[in-house]
């Protein structure tokens, strides 16, 4: 999304644009969007009193965790039921209108960027891609009008202040274990580029991505698996489906010593190489501590001489 979680600027800042001919459309956009940004400026956990949406001022709310897709404040006390329902979708359709590019009814890498920025989130951190898992986007940077309108639903949000209130909420969710395996699957769907059917994730790209859906729960196996896809770069093309997934399962039942690991039960066999490669990798370094004489070692010598 935007720079966000996704192949929108490079693979190393997670991850890198896949459409550069984007950019001149985006910059007629940022153009005429100048005097609009302006209008609608908002910070997270700020009232929106001072947004206007189609001349007329928005009215300050904020959207409570546990409430429905409704508006607070007094005013709208006596608002309820279909009137409610459909101010509340007027309020998303002026919100998605907001980002939208000119020419594609969606939210595309330009209106991404905007979007995280008035979020007051990094593109580039889990939080947006929580977001994006909750709003069961298709593409990395970019929500269509079915997926932002549905994902708003989902989170009870129809303002970018209850988007920002709900972000500790969904967080929290993402840590549960069932929750977070559903967001872990969702992760390498995500990363496809979907315009080219893609069925595995490049190298760099996985890379980035495990870095990231791991922010919250760094498995202790996690740093030497990296550095093996790092250093095997000839030898590792791309992650399949069936890698990533049972890299959850691995981090789950084998411990950081590799002791349990057996190539005789259904792993991928990278993880066979991986392992060897860990192995050895370990060996060399205790080797090479064993080697090094100590400075006590090195007292004695002298004391004896």
């Amino acid at each position: 999304m935007g720079q966000c979680v996704t192949k929108c600027k490079n693979p190393s800042s997670t991850l890198g644009s896949k459409n550069g001919d984007r950019e001149s459309s985006s910059k007629s956009h940022n153009k005429r969007n100048t005097g609009h940004k302006e209008d609608h400026s908002s910070g997270c956990g700020k009232a929106s009193g001072d947004i206007l949406v189609n001349g007329t001022k928005k009215l300050e709310t904020t959207v409570e965790l546990s409430q429905p897709l409704v508006p607070s404040g007094d005013t709208k006390k006596n608002e309820s039921g279909p009137d409610a329902e459909e101010s509340s979708l007027q309020r998303v359709e002026e919100l998605f209108r907001r980002y939208k590019d000119e020419r594609e009814d969606a939210i595309l890498e330009e209106g991404m960027e905007r979007f995280c920025n008035d979020l007051c989130v990094d593109p580039t951190e889990f939080k947006v891609l929580v977001l994006a898992w909750k709003f069961q986007a298709a593409t990395m940077c970019k929500f269509t009008r079915t997926e932002f309108f549905d994902g708003c639903k989902a989170i009870n949000a129809d303002s970018l202040e209850g988007i920002c209130a709900q972000f500790p909420s969904l967080l929290h969710e993402a840590k549960q274990e069932d929750q977070f395996k559903d967001l872990y699957r969702f992760t390498f769907q995500f990363g496809l580029d979907s315009e080219e059917g893609q069925r595995s994730l490049h190298r760099e790209i996985a890379i980035a991505l495990w870095k990231l859906v791991f922010t919250q729960n760094n498995p202790p196996i996690l740093d030497q698996w990296l550095n093996f896809l790092i250093e095997n770069p000839s030898g590792i093309k791309g992650i399949s489906r069936d890698t990533w997934n049972m890299f959850l399962n691995f981090t789950q039942v084998i411990g950081p010593d590799l002791g349990n690991y057996s190539e005789d039960e259904a792993w991928p066999s990278l993880f066979d190489t991986f392992v060897e490669w860990e192995m050895e990798r370990r060996k060399t370094e205790e080797g090479s501590k064993c080697a090094v004489p100590s400075d006590t070692e090195d007292l004695g010598i002298e004391e004896k001489t």
